[in-house]
């Protein structure tokens, strides 16, 4: 068990390592990055340049470069944007993932329960007139940019129609913490929270549909009919966990990045101060501290969701339990 830790452990710091390395070279790969001009100022002289290379390091190798900037996220903390003078990226980052948290969570709630019902229903009714149209409607689902959808969300609500009885609830862009008004936080990422999870309501649903209708030629389940199970023991018990597998690889892997900052559109169109919003202006700006903070974040909510998947898989099916055992 140790051993196998150990390795994971090693897996991730290399994984993480070579993320940072290769956003790294590409900022300074990229023309026009050079963090100098922008922190001296436009028309700054070749003096003022020189005199801001030497203060903040950047007349030093690429090497030494990245391991004091590595020092600074990860050890010191005190890493600051080339952008906002003297503004500590970390704490941004910490700031801002309340907000992608609680978009994410919200999310999650709507796709997990609408995809569970729509691929039940839709495996149960298979080759149906009720089949087909569920599919079709999470095909146009994963289909549907959330970008527009969400700009079509805003236009109905914040514009046209937002003093009419149906809008008339809606609250202004932004975000309200739950400490303020738990109301407030709740009607505020409704309709965001509705907006990123269309898209995986329909991808999730066709996933369930698949692996449901794949399980029932499994020998476990023709046991069950078997021995007397109904319909619905049959696809709500038997089925479901037999299909767990890639729905749960697919959600803990999804959930990571979008609490990593993979809701970046839905933050930027509905004007929430996540995460995925700090990334946007890091890529506007070309602010390589503020980039590396957020990207780093993201890699390591995504490298544990997948340690934690591998040890969800040993519980949800019994066979990787017997053949880790025979190990």
């Amino acid at each position: 068990m140790t051993r196998a830790l150990l390795s994971r452990l090693g897996q991730m710091v290399l994984v993480l390592f070579g993320i940072s390395v290769l956003i790294f070279a590409v900022f300074f790969a990229t023309p026009g990055s050079d963090p100098s001009a922008r922190i001296a100022g436009r028309g700054a002289s070749q003096e003022v340049l020189a005199r801001v290379r030497a203060d903040y390091g950047f007349d030093r190798p690429l090497p030494v470069q990245y391991v004091r900037m590595m020092e600074k996220l990860f050890v010191t903390r005190d890493l600051t944007s080339f952008v906002d003078h003297g503004e500590r990226v970390v704490p941004e980052v910490l700031e801002a993932a309340p907000v992608t948290l609680s978009l994410v969570l919200f999310a999650s709630v709507f796709w997990l329960l609408l995809s569970l019902g729509i691929g039940i229903v839709s495996a149960m009714l298979r080759d149906t007139w009720a089949d087909r149209a569920l599919m079709g409607l999470s095909l146009l689902a994963l289909s549907m940019p959330v970008f527009w959808l969400g700009e079509m969300v805003n236009l109905v609500t914040q514009s046209r129609w937002h003093d009419a009885w149906a809008f008339s609830w809606v609250p202004p862009l932004g975000y309200t913490p739950f400490a303020r008004s738990p109301k407030g936080w709740a009607l505020g990422l409704l309709l965001p929270a509705f907006t990123l999870a269309v898209a995986f309501i329909g991808l999730y649903a066709r996933v369930l549909r698949a692996e449901l209708l794949q399980a029932m030629g499994d020998d476990a389940i023709r046991t069950a009919r078997a021995k007397g199970a109904g319909p619905a023991r049959l696809w709500l018990w038997h089925g479901l966990r037999l299909s767990w597998l890639s729905y749960v690889s697919l959600f803990g892997l999804d959930f990571a990045q979008l609490v990593g900052g993979g809701a970046l559109l839905v933050e930027v169109v509905f004007a929430l101060p996540g995460v995925g919003h700090l990334t946007y202006q890091g890529l506007n700006t070309l602010d390589l501290p503020l980039i590396m903070a957020t990207v780093m974040y993201a890699a390591v909510f995504v490298v544990l969701a997948n340690a934690a998947i591998d040890g969800l898989y040993a519980l949800l099916d019994p066979r990787i339990r017997e053949a880790r055992r025979g190990l």
